[in-house]
């Protein structure tokens, strides 16, 4: 045999070795391709899944930031509404008061008590005249105290007075079937008519009720107009 011969075994041994290391390589190069497609594709999945949650969470945060906002818009609603009917109702009451006081005032003026009695003995004259057994009684407010006294001693009198008034009245209204007493009420005046069977209330309570219910609905009817 030819020591220069390349066709022996040795060469076919080298070519075999070649091959399987070209077939090595190629293995590697197609799992490396493999790994790496792999990594892409989980790469992917991974960025899929990172936006789908990042859009989850921001759906979930728009829906609670809706919430959020909704629960405070009824809330600043809640909160308008209960300071408006606060308003209504401190107003009302505050005109109450003051309805309450100007009756007071009226009513504590000796000089309107005296024009109103002299009215009332007016009206018993000429519109309804007492029966022979009629009788009406005058009830004046509690603080004019010792009128039997004073009338007595006229001179104790304070010339303008409800009591000098009422002392100088009294002669000429008893004819009439009139008479004065002292009542429990504060201010005004309270007429009994027929020995009793009919009372006229002026007093403080009795005309702030009756304004308050024939002013109080147009004046919270203002109040809704102009306090919304």
């Amino acid at each position: 045999m030819n020591e220069h011969d390349t066709t022996g075994p040795s060469s076919g041994v080298e070519a075999l070795i070649e091959r399987l290391r070209e077939e090595g390589v190629e293995a590697g190069r197609e799992e490396a391709r493999r790994i790496v497609a792999d990594a892409e594709s989980r790469a992917s999945w991974m960025i899929e899944q990172a936006e789908e949650d990042a859009e989850r969470l921001r759906a979930q945060a728009r829906e609670e930031a809706q919430r959020l906002e909704a629960s405070a818009r009824e809330a600043i609603r809640v909160a308008a509404r209960d300071s408006v009917l606060e308003m209504q109702t401190t107003l009302t009451h505050r005109f109450r008061e003051h309805l309450r006081w100007l009756v007071r005032d009226a009513l504590s003026d000796e000089a309107f008590l005296q024009r109103l009695i002299l009215e009332l003995a007016a009206r018993q004259r000429s519109d309804t005249p007492l029966e022979a057994d009629g009788h009406t009684e005058i009830l004046l407010p509690r603080d004019v105290l010792g009128l039997e006294e004073l009338r007595r001693h006229p001179e104790a009198l304070r010339e303008g007075s409800l009591a000098h008034f009422v002392v100088a009245q009294a002669r000429d209204v008893l004819r009439e079937g009139v008479d004065f007493t002292v009542g429990e009420h504060e201010h005004g005046l309270r007429v009994r008519l027929n020995d009793h069977d009919m009372e006229l209330d002026i007093t403080e309570d009795a005309v702030a009720a009756l304004l308050l219910e024939h002013l109080q609905p147009r004046f919270r009817a203002m109040l809704e107009g102009i306090v919304k």
